[in-house]
């Protein structure tokens, strides 16, 4: 079954995982495929632009390796919609069309390769939360921090939003437990 969490164990990280090799590979990878989506990436940002406004961009701080802070940077897929109070309306509501399909292909991920390039993240491991989340971890939750986060991970390719959290994070920890080349 593709959605059940993987089996658990009392393992250490592997050493895969802070290898200069897994690094260089990461590195290289994203700079690549940066210069050769370049094009994707500028008509992209134009049509965030045109359709969503400014900023472009959107930064947010999340727990990176050891629960460190990083900025994640992704194409803005939501709109600024307030009330006539001035607060910001449900998520829901501010997700245009052309946010949904950001989002549904992934597109919007594409700026966090430079976050690769920069050594935040890496192509594979788990993804980045907010970091008011570090604080609700269990213990072998947390253990999903002893990896540099990625933009793809193990609980992705296993279901992604079709899992429950505690899947997710459970697939997040096998990864750690077990990655390699």
């Amino acid at each position: 079954d593709a959605t059940a969490p993987p089996t658990l164990s009392p393992m250490t990280p592997t050493r895969w995982l802070r290898s200069p090799l897994k690094r260089a590979i990461d590195g290289v990878v994203a700079a690549i495929v940066l210069l050769l989506a370049g094009p994707l990436i500028a008509t992209i940002a134009v049509a965030v632009r045109f359709r969503l406004g400014a900023p472009v961009l959107f930064r947010q701080a999340r727990a990176g390796r050891d629960g460190q802070p990083i900025e994640i940077v992704k194409f803005r897929s939501m709109t600024d919609a307030r009330t006539a109070d001035g607060e910001l309306l449900p998520d829901d509501q501010r997700l245009p069309r052309f946010g949904r399909l950001l989002r549904a292909s992934s597109l919007d991920e594409l700026p966090q390769l430079w976050t690769v390039v920069r050594g935040d993240m890496s192509l594979i491991g788990p993804r980045p939360l907010p970091l008011t989340y570090v604080e609700r971890y269990n213990p072998e939750q947390r253990r999903r921090l002893d990896a540099i986060p990625g933009i793809t991970g193990w609980a992705q390719v296993h279901g992604r939003n079709a899992l429950d959290w505690p899947t997710k994070l459970a697939h997040d920890v096998w990864y750690v437990d077990h990655a390699s080349p």
